[in-house]
């Protein structure tokens, strides 16, 4: 009796994951393929300090004379590179988010510096005569500013923790983590190359995961079921936003535009913590 119930229990259990996964594989029909999987719609890539950005545009007037930025290399030198699964885990974008800040402010002129493929190509094309255009139909702009930096820190299990109770195979658990990203940029002057601003930025990204685990045994077969939540502030807007932030001290403390009220940048731990001589001496 006591085999037959082992052996029922193990039928429900596959039972319900046949239900769960179906039952075979489907077959596809139709000259059209089939209809793909629509959810969410495309968005704008914002953060919480787009708004901030957006509100300087307004400061913008018809005799406003605009500076003109160039942007660099803002590269990857955190070193965080997973070979075997994920590659890079910073994104290899940074430059091009630091010239969409700089474009959301409207307050700026751009011109590119970053990849000059194209023009250069083009201008060599035209010395050899292979299109029909002279040299002096270049008229290249030049910027006042270039900004140039690098992401210098990536620092993971800066605080973690976890929770969980299991018995008689009947268990939960429950995890969070804090992680941050940080931001070296300046800039520069083109007409001496002094460099005119610098800031370093970081922002922590915290994450949570809540799990619930049933495990229980039929005969000689475990059979384990698992729900769960896991939810994390992506790494990349983290990293936006304090580029984002970044853009936005470049624009009010170097450029002296008018700050907005809830965009000032939050003071740091150690801002008012004494250096370590000066806690040995006292």
């Amino acid at each position: 009796m006591q085999t037959k119930r082992a052996n029922w229990g193990v039928a429900c259990a596959l039972l319900g994951a046949i239900g769960i996964a179906g039952c075979s594989p489907q077959e596809f029909h139709g000259r059209k393929g089939v209809e793909p999987l629509y959810s969410f719609p495309v968005t704008d890539n914002s953060t919480p300090y787009s708004r901030c950005l957006a509100d300087l545009s307004a400061l913008r007037g018809p005799e406003t004379k605009l500076p003109t930025f160039a942007v660099g290399e803002v590269a990857d030198k955190t070193g965080k590179i997973d070979y075997e699964d994920e590659g890079h885990k910073i994104s290899q974008g940074v430059s091009e988010m630091v010239m969409s800040a700089l474009g959301r402010t409207g307050m700026v002129n751009l011109v590119e510096r970053f990849d000059l493929r194209i023009p250069l190509a083009e201008m060599r094309m035209a010395e050899q005569k292979f299109i029909p255009a002279r040299l002096t139909d270049f008229k290249l702009q030049s910027f006042d500013f270039l900004v140039l930096g690098a992401v210098t820190e990536l620092n993971f299990n800066i605080v973690s923790g976890g929770l969980g109770l299991a018995i008689a195979g009947i268990g939960a658990n429950a995890r969070n983590v804090v992680i941050n990203v940080a931001l070296d940029i300046r800039v520069i002057d083109r007409r001496t190359f002094g460099v005119r601003f610098i800031r370093s930025l970081q922002k922590q990204i915290y994450g949570y995961e809540v799990e619930a685990n049933v495990f229980r045994f039929f005969g000689t077969t475990l059979v384990e079921f698992e729900a769960g939540n896991i939810k994390n502030e992506p790494i990349q807007l983290g990293l936006r936003s304090v580029v984002e932030m970044a853009v936005y001290q470049i624009m009010t403390d170097f450029l002296g535009l008018p700050a907005s009220s809830g965009c000032s940048l939050e003071t740091g731990f150690f801002q008012n913590t004494p250096a370590p001589s000066e806690r040995v001496s006292q």
